[in-house]
């Protein structure tokens, strides 16, 4: 039984250490990617990793996984003001998702998605205009809200179909909630 539960443990951190990996060479790569009609902006799918740790496992997990790919990809991207937008960001957009997920136990997982993506943007230029003082960057707000939306639907596809092709017997709580949202 022990030996079992050691497995299991260990098999969790590889995971969480691969979506930690792949999310910190996503979010390298879009910082590569510019996006000319919203400067600043990113397409978020680094994200997809932190939601597959929240689907899989929990909100600690995709903390962690969060936390690994922020304060890495600021560090390697040699940009350490981008640790302070997207770890508050991301840290805000994961406790939100489980929330919803919480809360509304039918909700698709292309909903999380959604909202997630557009507080993750609300939340970085919260955290902007806290620290430059000016509100004048709120006028921003309904294009990164749009560009959210439609990042957090590309994000929840990928996250739903990646979900549907794991094995059953890996994680038969989320083959449980795919089955419900197919339904609906």
């Amino acid at each position: 039984m022990e030996k079992s539960g050691k497995r299991q443990t260990g098999k969790k951190i590889a995971v969480l250490g691969i979506l930690a990996g792949l999310g910190l060479a996503a979010f390298l790569l879009e910082s590569l990617i510019p996006i000319p009609f919203l400067p600043g902006a990113k397409l978020g799918f680094a994200n997809i990793f932190s939601l597959t740790a929240l689907l899989l496992y929990g909100l600690p997990e995709a903390l962690a996984v969060v936390l690994v790919r922020t304060v890495l990809g600021s560090l390697f991207a040699g940009n350490v003001s981008m640790l302070l937008y997207s770890l508050t960001a991301g840290v805000i957009s994961a406790a939100l998702s489980r929330l919803l997920l919480c809360l509304l136990p039918h909700i698709s997982f292309l909903a999380v998605s959604v909202a997630g993506a557009v507080v993750h943007n609300l939340a970085q230029l919260f955290v902007y205009c806290a620290l430059t003082g000016t509100l004048l960057l709120f006028a921003y707000s309904p294009y990164l809200t749009l560009m959210g939306a439609a990042a957090g639907v590309v994000v929840g596809l990928i996250v739903t179909m990646l979900c549907k092709s794991l094995p059953a017997r890996a994680v038969p709580a989320l083959r449980q909630s795919i089955s419900k949202e197919d339904k609906t």
